[in-house]
């Protein structure tokens, strides 16, 4: 095996689902000699075989301690399974990948963990499906890991933690557990709240309805599909950060509703509250930072008409390579019944118009850019 390059010479991850899969994924791409556990054997063995890494031996590790331990395990269960690693000596540092920091904290004190060799850790990442299965080696590419240090936290697991995600390609980012948790309540737990409540007034929906809609409706119900049972974990282990943002969202609804009512009324004045509602709503999407991390920068959509066979995205992503452009992000609208869809290019705004001739001449359908 080739020597680590950067991270972790040897690391254990207990849970093989999307996350610990995918943490193991990246660190064997840089070298890493990586042991996988998880009180379902299928579930090890199946990750085993994607190239994850070995299942652990039930006496541990051979040859003793690895560098660390990822604890890729739902809140509730991320001090019994630090309590059990550390009697174990799996690892001479231990970090977890669960949503929620304070509680796990608390609990792993309660249990007489040693804290020191404990850096808690949340990369922020994800996807709706679950298993090991839909783990990817690129998942936390460019995305930031929080990682949550106590005043009893070693220096070196620090360390330690922070090389683990550079070597999975993350950001890492250090903020105190209550401050993640309350961050992460508004820009995590309440989103998917919100996409569920959105998502549940489809479930009696006339199919009509439904067979007419869009990406508005995908894009804000889609993180509603996750997994009920590890969302109510996390949702109830951050359940006061969670309620406060919420009432907020509530209040903001409450408000659009009695603006609509007096809209429907005939009330002039109304519209332009409306309108003040939306604008502010406006703004808070342009503080989301972009892919750079700064500003979100304005994008141009080119849209080409593409069919629905295999090789087409190629060639037009070869397209758009050789008329110079690049593609900054890229979305399919498929188009039901049909076996066409839609392929939408975000693309710089002075590269549109260049972009759009390019295709047009090769004989790709192109929208004007919008």
């Amino acid at each position: 095996m080739s020597a680590p390059r950067g991270g972790p010479g040897c690391a254990v991850v207990v849970g093989t689902g999307l996350i610990g899969t995918s943490i193991a994924l990246a660190l064997r791409g840089r070298g890493t000699e990586v042991w996988l556990s998880d009180t379902d054997q299928a579930a090890a063995r199946l990750a085993a075989e994607l190239g994850a890494g070995q299942v652990l031996p039930p006496a541990g590790r051979p040859g003793g301690p690895a560098d660390v331990a990822v604890l890729a395990v739902p809140p509730a269960a991320v001090a019994r399974s630090l309590a059990a690693a550390q009697r174990q000596r799996l690892a001479r540092c231990y970090t977890d990948v669960a949503s929620v920091k304070e509680r796990p904290l608390r609990e792993a004190a309660e249990l007489g963990c040693d804290l020191a060799s404990f850096a808690g850790g949340h990369p922020m990442s994800g996807r709706e499906r679950s298993g090991p299965a839909a783990a990817r080696s690129d998942l936390f590419a460019g995305q930031p890991w929080v990682i949550c240090p106590t005043g009893q936290t070693a220096a070196s697991c620090v360390t330690t933690v922070t090389e683990l995600a550079r070597a999975c390609g993350a950001q890492p980012v250090q903020l105190p557990a209550a401050e993640h948790d309350r961050w992460v309540a508004l820009i995590s737990h309440v989103p998917h709240l919100v996409a569920g409540a959105m998502a549940a007034r489809l479930a009696d929906a006339p199919r009509g309805a439904l067979a007419l809609a869009g990406p508005g409706l995908r894009d804000v119900t889609r993180i509603a599909a996750g997994d009920p049972s590890l969302w109510t974990e996390i949702l109830a282990a951050n359940a006061t950060a969670v309620r406060e943002i919420l009432l907020g969202v509530a209040r903001q609804l409450g408000a659009a509703a009695d603006v609509l009512a007096a809209v429907a009324a005939g009330d002039d004045d109304a519209v332009k509250q409306l309108t003040a509602l939306l604008e502010v709503s406006r703004e808070g999407v342009a503080r989301i930072p972009g892919k750079q991390g700064g500003p979100a920068p304005h994008y141009t959509i080119v849209q080409v008409v593409i069919s629905d066979q295999p090789g087409e995205l190629a060639r037009l992503f070869a397209a758009a390579g050789a008329a110079g452009t690049n593609i900054e992000d890229v979305r399919i609208e498929h188009s039901p019944g049909l076996p066409v869809g839609v392929a939408e290019l975000s693309v710089r705004p002075e590269a549109a118009e260049p972009l759009s001739a390019a295709l047009a001449a090769g004989g790709w359908p192109v929208a004007s850019p919008a």
